[in-house]
C-alpha cells in the first residue's frame, strides 16, 4: 500500500531541512509549537486515507497498490466528480480553511504529466521528467508545497529589468548535472512542513527574462534551500477554546535559493518566456486546481454561514425581519458557491491531454467573487455577535473561581450555557476578527492570484460569441423565427404598434 500514513509523514520531517522562524533556526519543527500544530493537521489528512470509511473516498486501487485520487486524472465525467468528492471530504475535514492541503499541489502535477507534450515541446526530457516525477508521487506519497510568486520589488519592471538581478529567481548556470538557481520565490504555504516543493512560472514573463522562468521539485531539505517563515498569528495552539481554529494556522514562508543544484531530472521546464506565460493554462492545472480550490470555498463558506445561523439563534435574533434577510443573503452565497462547483462539473470537456477538465469560466467566476462574498458573511458575523465578540472571558476563566458568576452572566438563550455561548463566540472571533481571521481574509483574496487579472482572464477567455448573437436578435425582432402557429411575429407589434386590423 503505498499511501502513507500521518506517523509516516511526520517521522519524515526530521531531516535537516533549514527552517527560519522568528529570527531563529528551527533545529526541528516538530518541536515548535505553531508549526507542529500545522503538521499535525496534515498528518491526520493522511490517516483519512486509512479510514475504512473513506479509504475508497480518497484513494483508489491500482494493482495491490493504492493511491491518492488527487494523483489520478480524470478521464469522463464520473472520474471528475469522484475527485470532487474527495475534495470535499479533505475540506470538510478543514473546514475549507487549509487551501494547500496535499491535495492541492498534486492536483497540478498530474495536471502537468498529462500535459507532457507540452513540456517535452522545450525540450523532450522536460516531458519525460514531469511524467517521472508524476510516477514517483505515486510511489511515495509525498506532501507536496509549491511557490510561484516573485518577490515584488518593482512590478513595473519585468524580471531580468530588476535592480538586483538576485532576487527573482532565475538559473546562474548550466552544468552536467542539472541548473544552478538563486533568488526567491513566494508564498511558500506550509512548506517548512512539506516534503517537497513544485516550482513553477506563472504569466507575466517579457523577453529577456528566459532565465526566471524555470519549473521544477526538490525535496524541502535540499541544501541552500532557506524557508523563512511569516511571523505566527496564533500565540498559543494549545488553547483551544480560545483560538478554536489554530490548527489550521497554515503557515506561510518565503523559499530562498542560494546557489541551489536542481538535478537535471527535475527540471521541467525553462528557457521560454511565452510558453511559461501560458504554462498554467495551457495544461489545465488552473482548471484542476480550481475545482479544488472552489470546493474547499464552499466548505468554508458552510462553517461561516453556520456560525451566522448558530449566532442568531443562541441570542433569539433570528426572529427579526432584518436578522431574517441577513441570514437569508448569506445562505444565498452559499448555495451560489455549490452552484459554482456543479457548473464547473457540468460543463467539463475533454482536453487535448485527453483527461477531462472542469470548466473554467464557473471557477474564475466563482475565485473572483468568493472573497467578496467570504467578506459579506464575515461583516454579518460580526453584526450578529456584536460586542460579546469583544467581550468573552478567557478560557481559564471558565474553570476558576469567578465560574458561577460567568455561568449566570455568559450563558445564552433557550438554555445555551456559558461555556457553549463562549465556545461560539470565540470560534466566531477567531474565524473573523482575531489574526488568524484576517489572514483568512487576505489569503482568499488573492488565492488564485491577482484578482483583478483574474477578472480580465475571465473576458479574454471567454466565449462571448453567444452574448453578442442574443444582441444581434434583440437588435433586429423583425428576423425572429415564426411562433408556434407558424406566422412570423409583425414587426410593428415588435416596435410597439398593434396591426391595423387590431386597431379599434
Amino acid at each position: 500500500m503505498t499511501i502513507r500514513t500521518g506517523a509516516e509523514y511526520l517521522a519524515g520531517l526530521r531531516d535537516g531541512r533549514e527552517v527560519w522562524l522568528a529570527g531563529r533556526r528551527v533545529d526541528d519543527v516538530l518541536a515548535t509549537p505553531v508549526l507542529a500544530a500545522a503538521a499535525h493537521t496534515v498528518a491526520r489528512l493522511y490517516d483519512l486515507q486509512h479510514d475504512p470509511e473513506l479509504r475508497e473516498v480518497l484513494t483508489y486501487g491500482d494493482g495491490a497498490e493504492r493511491h491518492p485520487l488527487s494523483l489520478a486524472a480524470p478521464h469522463d465525467a464520473a472520474a471528475l466528480r469522484r475527485r470532487g468528492a474527495a475534495f470535499r471530504t479533505t475540506a470538510e475535514a478543514t473546514f475549507g480553511l487549509l487551501g494547500r492541503s496535499p491535495d492541492f499541489v498534486n492536483t497540478a502535477v498530474t495536471a502537468f504529466a498529462s500535459a507532457a507534450a507540452f513540456f517535452g515541446k522545450a525540450d523532450p526530457r522536460f516531458g519525460r521528467n514531469v511524467t517521472a516525477y508524476h510516477a514517483a508521487c505515486l510511489a511515495r506519497d509525498p506532501f507536496l508545497s509549491h511557490a510561484t510568486i516573485n518577490p515584488p520589488l518593482s512590478r513595473a519592471r519585468s524580471s531580468h529589468e530588476q535592480d538586483d538581478p538576485d532576487v527573482h529567481l532565475r538559473i546562474v548556470r548550466e552544468t552536467s548535472e542539472g541548473i544552478v538557481v538563486r533568488g526567491a520565490k513566494l508564498i511558500g504555504t506550509l512548506t517548512p512542513v512539506a516534503d517537497e516543493i513544485v516550482v513553477f512560472p506563472l504569466p507575466g514573463y517579457r523577453p529577456g527574462d528566459e532565465p526566471y522562468t524555470a519549473a521544477f521539485a526538490i525535496p524541502v531539505a535540499t541544501p541552500g534551500l532557506r524557508i523563512v517563515c511569516r511571523e505566527p498569528l496564533v500565540a498559543d495552539p494549545g488553547r483551544l477554546l480560545s483560538t478554536p481554529l489554530a490548527p489550521f494556522e497554515e503557515i506561510d514562508a518565503t523559499c530562498v535559493f542560494d546557489d541551489v543544484l536542481i538535478p537535471s531530472d527535475r527540471v521541467f521546464f525553462h528557457g521560454d518566456t511565452d510558453a511559461a506565460n501560458r504554462l498554467y493554462d495551457a495544461t489545465t492545472a488552473r482548471h484542476h486546481t480550481g475545482q479544488h480550490s472552489i470546493i474547499r470555498g464552499a466548505a468554508k463558506a458552510e462553517l461561516l454561514t453556520g456560525i451566522a445561523v448558530a449566532l442568531a439563534e443562541m441570542t433569539g435574533t433570528h426572529t427579526f425581519l432584518h436578522v431574517k434577510e441577513m441570514l437569508g443573503e448569506v445562505l444565498g452565497s452559499l448555495e451560489l458557491a455549490r452552484a459554482g462547483v456543479l457548473a464547473a462539473e457540468d460543463g467539463a470537456r475533454t482536453s487535448e491531454w485527453n483527461t477531462f477538465t472542469p470548466a473554467l469560466a464557473p471557477v474564475l467566476a466563482l475565485r473572483y467573487h468568493f472573497p467578496r462574498m467570504t467578506s459579506r458573511m464575515i461583516e454579518v458575523i460580526q453584526l450578529l455577535g456584536g460586542g460579546s465578540l469583544l467581550s468573552t472571558p478567557a478560557e481559564e476563566d471558565l474553570r476558576g473561581e469567578l465560574w458561577p458568576g460567568i455561568e449566570r452572566y455568559f450563558r445564552g438563550a433557550g438554555g445555551v450555557s456559558a461555556e457553549q455561548r463562549v465556545r461560539l463566540l470565540k470560534l466566531a472571533w477567531d474565524a473573523t476578527g482575531s489574526a488568524f481571521g484576517q489572514r483568512q481574509m487576505q489569503y482568499e483574496r488573492y488565492h488564485s492570484g491577482d484578482p483583478v487579472r483574474l477578472a480580465a482572464a475571465q473576458y479574454t477567455g471567454y466565449d462571448t460569441a453567444p452574448l453578442l448573437r442574443t444582441v444581434q436578435r434583440a437588435l433586429h425582432p423583425e428576423r425572429q423565427p415564426a411562433g408556434p402557429g407558424g406566422t412570423a411575429p409583425d414587426p410593428s407589434a415588435a416596435n410597439g404598434h398593434r396591426p391595423a386590423e387590431a386597431r379599434p
